[in-house]
């Protein structure tokens, strides 16, 4: 299922979670349109962007985090 629309972009000062894929501190948290939430280190946000915009209704990134999908 892909989002027909952009998801929500939001900024945080700083974020506690951990990258659901590495264990690395989070950059970026995705809540996905099917629902549930997923977290990205920044590397990791980076190399999946395309498919993370595709599934998202939400994006929340740490401030000073450059994110490819932006």
């Amino acid at each position: 299922m892909s989002s027909l629309l952009s998801p929500e972009i939001t900024t945080v000062a700083s974020m506690t979670e951990r990258c659901d894929r590495c264990g690395a501190a989070a950059k970026l948290v995705v809540t996905l349109t099917s629902g549930g939430e997923l977290a990205f280190c920044g590397h990791h946000g980076n190399r999946h962007h395309e498919d993370i915009v595709k599934v998202a209704e939400r994006i929340v990134l740490e401030d000073g985090y450059e994110w490819a999908g932006k």
